[in-house]
């Protein structure tokens, strides 16, 4: 009892850790940070993902009201010329917004706040690049995001249980299969069709790193499935693939996504000042 109890804690720990390091490094995790000017601070998180239909909210903390701000953007990979926006405040806050695009449409931008005739930009050197999608029902996205998170949670569970020779190998090789398959090749597309507009986007369609990884999950454990039933090698292909499974979820969500091109798209119509570069 006890050694079961330990396995699955550390099946918790392993799956929790992978979660945590997956979203802090992936591509819609928000940039944040503090930069100073003379005798100000300035807080920012700049998000880099929006759902839903309307447009980006873009906001900086600032409560020295003598700083001003301008949000400078342009569509992703196009010669455009750079859109400068005025920021407003409200009470402690400078905010803006970016104009809504159409699903997988992303915008780089950053923030220049100025004061005493001295200005900065946020973040650094770099744009910050965001991507809109559609909005995403809940009733859709938690099931998704619950099957993912339960099948990981098997899988560590079944590939320690292949490390121990445990009796149960099979029955959580068979659980973490069926959570994969229901939550990423079921769900996953669905979410895949609100979000951006089509089902699939992974092999041999398309090279979306998000459905590519959760496919190979799904063959490593229909592999591990087959080995099971033939008795060939078994432990070692299920620990093979709650091995592969965790190294290929670890890797970023959203990482090389679905991205409109904008090429053969003319670009929004704006009030706002352009500029050739910032």
């Amino acid at each position: 009892m006890r050694r079961n109890a330990g396995l699955w804690l550390l099946a918790i720990v392993i799956t929790l850790a992978s979660a945590v390091y997956q979203r802090m490094t992936g591509p819609t995790y928000p940039v944040s940070g503090e930069v100073q000017l003379p005798g100000s601070k300035v807080s920012y998180e700049l998000l880099r993902s929006h759902g839903g239909s309307g447009d980006q909210p873009v906001t900086v903390t600032v409560p020295d009201t003598t700083v001003s701000g301008s949000l400078v953007w342009r569509r992703y990979k196009t010669d455009e010329p750079w859109t400068r926006q005025r920021l407003t405040r409200v009470d402690d806050k400078l905010t803006g917004a970016l104009p809504h695009q159409p699903p997988a449409g992303k915008i780089e931008y950053h923030i220049e706040v100025t004061r005493n005739g001295e200005t900065l930009m946020i973040p650094g050197d770099e744009n910050v690049v965001t991507r809109f999608k559609g909005d995403v029902p809940r009733v859709v996205l938690f099931p998704h995001v619950l099957l993912m998170f339960l099948g990981m949670l098997i899988s560590n569970r079944a590939g320690l249980e292949s490390l121990t020779r445990g009796s149960h190998m099979a029955l959580y090789t068979f659980l973490a299969a069926a959570l994969i398959f229901a939550g990423g090749m079921i769900y996953g597309p669905i979410v895949q069709k609100y979000a951006f507009g089509t089902y699939w986007t992974g092999f041999p369609v398309g090279m979306d790193l998000t459905d590519n990884k959760t496919l190979i999950s799904m063959i490593m454990w229909v592999i591990a499935l087959v080995a099971i039933w033939k008795n060939s090698r078994p432990r070692w292909w299920v620990f093979a693939a709650s091995i592969s499974t965790l190294v290929i979820f670890m890797i970023p969500h959203s990482l090389h996504g679905s991205e409109l091109k904008y090429a053969d798209s003319p670009p929004p119509a704006t009030t706002h000042s352009t500029i050739s570069r910032r």
